[in-house]
């Protein structure tokens, strides 16, 4: 009788399991795992079946403008990712310290939940007219002298925002392409909080 009662518990335990993976990423992955700064990441979507997204991500008719729909391109030369590709820059370049996750939206809207790993650059520290912005190209490895900008050095980033509808993360790639910051080390994960919830998820508190 214990016997019987072990097995079933067993039984009753791996089928837990097996149920708490059947909504992976892709076939091949189940859940993502990271170690950045020191913190664990991890990434795996919500294995609730009646989970829905949030409803301020729920509207489909924002004001345009400025709610407009934007193109698939963050501009001439950068590539737009998605979630897969997104996952792989954490795990290739984020990990690694050579690369940084871009949250471009206002800091009260990145408190609320993030993608696990990004930092806060709002876009609107990267308008020409920051008198920080100097410093915070500095920051990402660009070398100033005089007018003129070296990115040899330069981090990779990938930048995303609220989702196809939100200007914040286009608007901080077009103002880093114009410092002359090196398109090929730009990446814009258009999807951004919509698409990324949509998919369930795991998202990062910061408040």
């Amino acid at each position: 009788m214990k016997m019987f009662s072990t097995l079933t518990a067993c039984a009753c335990f791996l089928a837990a399991a097996v149920h708490a993976q059947d909504v992976a990423i892709t076939p091949d992955m189940t859940r993502a795992e990271f170690a950045v700064n020191g913190q664990n990441i991890l990434i795996e979507r919500n294995q609730d079946a009646d989970a829905v997204i949030e409803p301020g991500f729920a509207k489909t008719s924002r004001a345009c403008p400025p709610f407009c729909i934007h193109p698939m391109s963050g501009g001439e030369g950068v590539e737009t990712v998605g979630e897969i590709e997104l996952i792989d820059f954490i795990d290739n370049y984020v990990e690694e310290g050579t690369g940084l996750l871009v949250d471009s939206r206002i800091p009260s809207w990145f408190e609320k939940g993030t993608i696990p790993s990004a930092i806060n650059i709002p876009f609107t520290a990267l308008e020409p007219t920051n008198q920080y912005r100097d410093e915070i190209l500095q920051a990402l490895g660009g070398v100033k002298s005089g007018d003129n900008w070296d990115y040899s050095a330069a981090t990779d980033l990938l930048l995303s925002c609220n989702g196809p509808w939100c200007d914040q993360s286009p608007r901080a790639i077009q103002n880093l392409l114009s410092a002359g910051y090196p398109a090929e080390k730009i990446r814009y994960y258009r999807g951004g909080m919509q698409l990324w919830l949509l998919l369930g998820l795991t998202t990062a508190q910061n408040g």
